[in-house]
């Protein structure tokens, strides 16, 4: 009965390895995953922001139905006269200048996965439209 009950505890730590290991990877995959929605919804806000930004006419501070002259202050109440804007879920900038009736922003997550990659994510707006163009994984700081 002893080797009975000494392989039970055997099976059981190895039972409980493999559900450790699944559940560790079950989290990295998830928490990506909500990095890459929350870097999505952060430049969701910043372009319908840019959107309020083009309709707005010049004389109250907005671009009289052109992109030109928007900046990241314009659409995010913390950004001032910078490059670039970081939160808690990653760092966005404008990756394509306003020009018209276009601009492009790119934002890029803060979650490192387990091989060092982030989350990047490039969306294209114009006055009546916002698409996502590119969501890749690249190496950090890259």
């Amino acid at each position: 009965m002893g080797q009975q009950q000494l392989l039970l505890i055997v099976l059981s730590v190895i039972i409980v390895g493999i559900a450790v290991v699944v559940g560790i990877q079950t989290f990295g995959t998830s928490a990506a995953a909500s990095n890459q929605e929350a870097v999505i919804n952060d430049l969701m806000n910043m372009a319908a922001r840019a959107q309020q930004y083009y309709v707005k006419p010049t004389g109250m501070g907005g671009g009289g139905n052109q992109f030109d002259g928007l900046g990241l202050e314009h659409m995010s109440p913390v950004a001032t006269g910078t490059s670039e804007y970081s939160n808690e879920n990653g760092t966005f900038t404008i990756a394509t200048a306003g020009s018209g009736d276009a601009v492009t922003l790119q934002g890029v997550g803060s979650y490192k996965d387990k091989d060092g990659n982030v989350c990047q994510v490039q969306m294209a707006i114009g006055p009546n439209s916002i698409t996502n163009t590119t969501i890749t994984k690249v190496a950090a700081g890259e």
